[in-house]
């Protein structure tokens, strides 16, 4: 039998979900099928509109072997596993004569444990929520979520957390399930032949086609302990989120507050001795943490590196301890020895580590006016370690709608421990980069305003000058306004301001879900929504209701955040440009997920107003817009306003 064309699967699988076949996904699709057959490496640039999960998923398929799809949220998880992957294995099944099975995997902690559910969390005697599930019932919002898990868990099949909707809060969660240092293993657990994570993990065994999150991806790279099934190729999505992704997960902390609970949970199972060692070090600890100041630790000052060597030989004796003793009086004693055993391990860890000072850590203070100071250690960079763990014995493609940055692919591919394309050496990774382009028409669609006659923003205080722009231009409009705020503070203030100036509904990250702020900002064009981070990426709103996104000011990193201050001083003693490298890079990036929110269908138009002059003045203003869709480019305040109040009344002919 004829193997079938990658154009004709392609055709087929477009076809079936109702889509219309683009050059760009056929560019895309190629490029992927060439890079498994030849076992190398793409990253590839694949604009909003693109249909780049087709692109990508029907040359894996038709490959035939394993494939991991690592993605950075949960909305394309979703969309992947509940509407892209049905309807392309039944569009393929016809040309392959087979019907590849797939599968989501994430860590143990998302799903529910049936354990910990049925036998009752080992909790401090201060935190007794759960033995008694009566005890927090109705009369908290904390109680109610525990007893709807409760019926929830008698009625989901995949003890998902995504699955349980309404959500709940972190907390909550946390009452129903483990951490995998936690799990007692399907063979010593009691639930252990009905684990929700087991029959995950047997159901990504046996598919062809895995979807899981970069977080789990990089705890396989980083642990040594495979959590994915073995695999020939890896194709990460939103890959622009990757090194990020990896840096959270490659990130250890310290507090007070947890150095409590894990001295507690193992003073039940040591001597009075081993446990005291371990409760005077904590002491020590918190003493410290008290006058702890924010900042960056180059050297690790002697009291703070007394109390964790203390910890680290508390802890570690505790460990030995735990493993040596046996108390039958202990209730449900396995979970609370395995429980007691992560929280010590965990402390020993990160104790260890800061201890060792190795010179590729950065460690910094960081402290919340709630919750008191923590301790965080994390790598100056992920760069050496993506290199060796995730471009070895597979085929890696990477693909967002933002991995070019200032015209070429060598940035983000620096940041992945690739080297500049086409060099090539024995252990150099060699990869292409691919620019499928967008199937929009960016230049007819939509106009990048860059406020130029404003001040430039200053660190502190209010900006009366873009305040008054930002009011104008939300009128001209009329409304339909996404304002995407480098600070919270900087939103709630222009929000505050803006209630009282204008007659426009103005909705505030924060003061609802993230979907039912979306889900009111797409139902009303008058509506305007402002907010920070996860609206920069997380916003996909066509039509209408969409057509202004203003950017408050260039999104640099913060210039007393640790870790990022660390990296551009250490590309900077490399002989480097640390600012162009670490920051611009940052502000690149985040920039262009910002610009992408504005154009989602072939028959959007509006204006990208970014409100800070450096855009336009600065030397690194071009590399910035490079990085952005190719929209008509001008700093005329007056042609902007017509062109919005244009864009506004041809909504309002057609009714919206």
């Amino acid at each position: 039998m004829t193997k079938p064309s990658l154009p004709d699967l392609l055709h087929a699988a477009v076809s079936a979900v109702g889509g219309t076949e683009r050059p760009g996904q056929v560019a895309m699709a190629e490029a992927v099928a060439e890079a498994i057959d030849d076992n190398s490496h793409r990253l590839i640039q694949a604009g909003t509109g693109t249909g780049k999960s087709l692109g990508y998923l029907v040359p894996a398929l038709a490959h035939g072997e394993r494939v991991v799809v690592a993605t950075a949220t949960l909305a394309l998880q979703r969309q992947l596993v509940e509407r892209d992957l049905p309807r392309t294995v039944e569009a393929l099944h016809p040309q392959l004569r087979r019907r590849p099975q797939f599968a989501m995997l994430k860590g143990r902690s998302n799903y529910l444990c049936l354990h910990r559910l049925n036998e009752g969390a080992p909790q401090d005697e201060e935190d007794g929520l759960f033995d008694q599930f009566e005890a927090a019932a109705p009369t908290s919002k904390l109680g109610q979520d525990l007893l709807r898990m409760r019926d929830w868990a008698d009625e989901t099949e995949t003890g998902d957390r995504d699955d349980l909707t309404p959500g709940v809060s972190d907390k909550a969660w946390s009452q129903i399930s483990v951490s995998s240092r936690e799990c007692l293993g399907a063979t010593k657990c009691a639930y252990g032949a009905e684990c929700f994570a087991e029959a995950a993990r047997e159901r990504a065994k046996l598919a062809d086609v895995v979807v899981t999150n970069h977080a789990l991806l990089a705890i396989d790279a980083i642990e040594g302990a495979p959590v994915l099934p073995q695999h020939e190729v890896l194709i990460v999505d939103e890959a622009h989120e990757l090194v990020s992704r990896v840096t959270g997960v490659a990130t250890g902390e310290l507090t007070p507050g947890q150095v409590n609970r894990a001295v507690k949970r193992a003073a039940k199972l040591v001597d009075e001795k081993t446990a005291d060692a371990l409760q005077t070090a904590s002491e020590t600890f918190e003493r410290v943490m008290e006058l702890a100041l924010p900042g960056r630790l180059e050297q690790i000052p002697e009291d703070l590196g007394y109390a964790l060597m203390s910890l680290r030989d508390a802890s570690r004796n505790v460990i030995s301890a735990i493993g040596a003793t046996r108390d039958k009086s202990v209730h449900d004693e396995d979970a609370v020895r395995k429980q007691a055993l992560a929280a010590v391990e965990s402390i020993h860890g990160v104790a260890e580590r800061i201890t060792n000072g190795s010179e590729y850590d950065v460690v910094w203070y960081e402290r919340h006016d709630r919750f008191g100071a923590t301790l965080r250690v994390a790598p100056l960079s992920v760069s050496g370690l993506l290199r060796e763990k995730l471009f070895e014995d597979r085929s890696v493609v990477l693909t967002s709608a933002t991995l070019k940055l200032g015209g070429d692919f060598n940035g983000v591919a620096a940041s992945l421990g690739l080297s500049p394309e086409g060099v090539e050496g024995d252990d150099v990774p060699v990869w292409r980069g691919l620019d499928v382009g967008s199937p929009f028409d960016y230049p007819k669609q939509g106009i990048l305003y860059v406020a130029k006659h404003l001040a430039t923003p200053g660190r502190e205080g209010t900006r009366g000058d873009m305040m008054d722009e930002l009011a104008e231009l939300i009128e001209a409009a009329g409304g339909r306004t996404l304002g995407l705020f480098s600070s919270m503070r900087g939103a709630k203030a222009a929000a505050e301001e803006l209630r009282g100036r204008l007659d426009n509904p103005i909705l505030l990250q924060g003061e609802e879900t993230l979907g039912e702020l979306i889900k009111s900002f797409a139902a009303d064009p008058k509506t305007c929504l402002f907010g920070t981070l996860s609206l920069w990426q997380g916003v996909d709103v066509p039509g209408p209701s969409c057509q202004l996104v203003v950017m408050d000011r260039i999104p640099f990193p913060r210039p007393d955040d640790p870790l990022m201050s660390a990296r551009q001083k250490s590309v900077e003693e490399h002989g480097g440009n640390g600012f162009m490298a670490v920051a611009a890079t940052h502000a690149a990036l985040l920039m262009a997920q910002g610009a992408g929110r504005l154009v989602r269908a072939s028959g959007d138009r509006g204006v990208v107003a970014v409100l800070d002059p450096r855009l336009a003045t600065a030397r690194y203003g071009s590399f910035l817009r490079a990085t952005l869709p190719d929209f008509w480019y001008t700093t005329d305040r007056n042609q902007v306003r017509r062109s919005l109040a244009a864009i506004d009344a041809a909504a309002h002919a057609d009714g919206k």
